[in-house]
């Protein structure tokens, strides 16, 4: 399972792919700080480990866009020599989303070369829908773990912004990867009792 995501040094959190929970309504206003530094990150998830983070940047350090030309070199030199070290075989599935740069005619090129016939994704060998965080585990776990975890104590730079996600992604425990994947399971199973329809109010035991 792969995907990017956005960290700020304000600790903003972008709600587009996140639910918040909470007993009560606790008719907070949630603002975005203006011009607050933030960087790309991307993962790779699966019940074995994580590969990453990686951090898209450029020469300087600062944020760039996620394109196909980029989407291809993390493939290529980050994401190849690092699956080299996770129990992967011709049964594997590479799950991404299905934005452009994950989708371009190269980047399609370049993940089958690595999962021929095994990728989840529009365009891909089975279809993914496109707005899917209740099944994404990136979505409805990684991200949303590791922001509480890196925003506990306030980085101060990008510096400590980065060195924050490296070390929170490391102190995550196989058990507990293992137990985002079997809860994946549930999630298609009721999503399939539902018909596909979303899975608002739904309560997944931990």
């Amino acid at each position: 399972m792969s995907y990017e995501s956005h960290f700020q040094v304000s600790g903003f959190v972008n709600k587009q792919n996140f639910h918040y929970w909470s007993q009560t309504n606790p008719r907070a206003l949630h603002e975005k700080p203006p011009h607050s530094q933030k960087v790309t990150v991307r993962c790779a998830m699966s019940a074995s480990g994580i590969i990453g983070p990686y951090f898209f940047e450029n020469e300087v350090g600062n944020a760039v866009t996620v394109n196909a030309d980029r989407y291809v070199e993390i493939l290529q030199n980050f994401f190849t020599p690092q699956l080299a070290c996770f129990p992967v075989n011709e049964n594997t599935l590479f799950q991404q989303d299905g934005a452009t740069s994950h989708t371009a005619r190269m980047s399609m090129n370049a993940v089958n070369a690595l999962f021929l016939n095994c990728v989840i994704s529009k365009n891909g060998d089975i279809p993914w829908p496109p707005h899917s965080p209740n099944l994404t585990p990136c979505d409805y776990f990684l991200w949303g773990y590791l922001k509480t975890e890196v925003f506990e104590t306030k980085p101060r730079t990008m510096a400590d912004l980065k060195q924050r996600i490296q070390d929170e992604v490391a102190a995550i425990p196989v058990e507990m990867l293992r137990e985002v994947m079997n809860g994946f399971r549930s999630r298609l199973e009721e999503c399939v009792r539902r018909n596909g329809s979303h899975l608002e109010g739904v309560i997944f035991k931990t």
